[in-house]
């Protein structure tokens, strides 16, 4: 084997280490952007609406989706060049960290919906108490003049 074959052989491992630490940077990265779980579960809000507004904003997911890119990207060139030994891991880290980030964005999804619709429904449980108290107040009104 001459000497230029070696030197590619070690710059190619050292290539492959540096996308393989890439990935695990960019993984580590994407985690760390996600939401902690005390920011999701605890609230110091005074009422539902102001506790699901705190929550849609907790539930937001940051960078993570631009470091989980970028995870994504240096694993498939990895892949691609052939350059990991054993890459299951990384596989199963990055696709453990996309379900997570969808997980949020769909409870973020959900929470936002409910934020919307909370108003309307209390504005129409306040109209129907009221209409209820009307009609309630027309009866013992009725009942007296009888």
């Amino acid at each position: 084997m001459s000497q230029s074959t070696l030197d590619d052989d070690d710059l190619f491992g050292e290539a492959a280490s540096e996308m393989r630490e890439d990935v695990e940077e960019s993984l580590s990265a994407a985690r760390g952007a996600l939401p902690a779980a005390d920011d999701v579960w605890e609230t110091d809000a005074d009422n539902t609406l102001g506790a699901l507004n705190g929550l849609k904003t907790a539930l937001d997911v940051g960078d993570a989706r631009d470091h989980l890119r970028d995870a994504k990207k240096w694993y498939t060139m990895g892949e691609r060049a052939d350059a990991f030994e054993d890459a299951d891991d990384l596989a199963a880290d990055i696709e453990a960290v996309e379900e997570l980030v969808e997980d949020i964005e769909d409870a973020r999804e959900q929470v936002t919906d409910l934020t919307s619709t909370l108003p309307q429904l209390k504005s129409s449980l306040e109209e129907g108490a009221d209409d209820g108290a009307d009609a309630e107040s027309d009866a013992d009104e009725a009942e007296a003049e009888a």
